[in-house]
């Protein structure tokens, strides 16, 4: 029997994971990673890497030709564009978050770099709206075990937009019951 109240060893923090537990039901969240961008007294917020969109960086206003996929970060301010990079010093104004991985900064530096073609795919991440919670929220869903807390280990795969199984390798890695939860089915009942 795999006992389900053992979920969280580690405390959420800015540049931590969230995984959700694979019997999440919620459509938005379901077999979600999101990297907490920050955590504190007052909230938390962060952004679902393995949700995207259809839509193209051409169908915003005054933003130049870019091919990359954009990132469903989460259902708060659903229709403003977010990022996360590396581009580190490149680009003013940015907010370090773990690692060599940055979120926002001055948008018309970005916008020149990307008209001047000196970003490249690997270093930036678009997302459209992101997850957030209020004071005591996630630590209120944690209690419940919505979400297990992971160590970022690996910056370049946060920023690959071509993982097709990031839940599945993010619960693998916390070895133990996890491994098995990874293969767990979506839906116990079609099994």
């Amino acid at each position: 029997m795999i006992d389900l109240n053992v979920y969280n060893k580690l405390e959420p923090k800015k540049g931590r994971l969230l995984i959700t537990e694979p019997f999440e039901e919620s459509s938005y969240f379901q077999r979600s990673v999101v990297l907490l961008c920050e955590h504190n007294e007052d909230g938390s917020f962060g952004f679902v890497l393995n949700n995207y969109t259809d839509l193209d960086l051409s169908d915003f206003e005054n933003l130049p030709q870019f091919e990359t996929k954009i990132g469903l970060g989460g259902p708060v301010s659903a229709k403003n564009l977010y990022y996360i990079h590396t581009l580190g010093d490149k680009l003013s104004e940015s907010i370090h978050i773990t690692g060599n991985i940055y979120a926002g900064g001055n948008f018309e530096e970005l916008k020149s770099l990307m008209s001047a073609s000196i970003i490249k795919k690997s270093e930036i991440r678009f997302f459209l709206g992101y997850s957030g919670w209020v004071s005591k929220q996630l630590n209120g869903e944690l209690k419940q075990n919505a979400w297990l807390v992971a160590d970022v280990e690996n910056t370049e795969e946060i920023m690959d937009t071509s993982n097709s199984t990031l839940w599945e390798d993010s619960m693998k890695r916390q070895g133990g019951k996890y491994k098995a939860f990874a293969h767990f089915p979506k839906n116990p009942a079609l099994n």
